[in-house]
Formats: C-alpha cells, sequence, structure tokens
C-alpha cells in the first residue's frame, strides 16, 4: 500500500494566520502547534485520499455491487455461519 507521504521529509518553516483567542488559549495549555497540525493534515488527507480512491474505482465498485445482489457473495457455500 503506497503511504500519505514521506514521512521522513525535512520539516519546513511555514507562516500561518490563526484566531488570536484560539492561538492563546493553544498556548497556555502547552499544545503543540506544530504536531497538532501535522495531525490534522494527516486526518484530512487520507479523507482526501479516501474520497478521491472511491470516486476513480465507483464503477467497479457498483458492478461488484450488482454482481453479488445477482449473485451472492464468493463462498458463500462454503461459509458455517
Amino acid at each position: 500500500m503506497q503511504t500519505l507521504y514521506d514521512t521522513n521529509a525535512p520539516k519546513k518553516p511555514t507562516n500561518l494566520s490563526l484566531n488570536s483567542d484560539l492561538l492563546k488559549k493553544s498556548k497556555l495549555l502547552n499544545i503543540n502547534l506544530s504536531a497538532t497540525l501535522e495531525q490534522a493534515l494527516r486526518t484530512k488527507l487520507a479523507e482526501k485520499e479516501a474520497e478521491s480512491w472511491a470516486s476513480n474505482n465507483k464503477m467497479a465498485i457498483k458492478a461488484y455491487n450488482n454482481f453479488v445482489e445477482k449473485n451472492g457473495l464468493f463462498g458463500d457455500e462454503y461459509r458455517t455461519f
């Protein structure tokens, strides 16, 4: 399976604009902004990749679902549950 991104890529400084109150309260609670943003971006990237995969495979998924509806699942006759 292909990874979402290169986890060994070097860090790069970035300027962001954030809600000042959100930033202040986050700093008071010692929330690591870089780690928090990286986690949020990983989650968003995974969601977008999943959406893209589903979109790219929509026809195959539909064909498989139609096949299962018509013929049942492979190996149904061998299931013991």
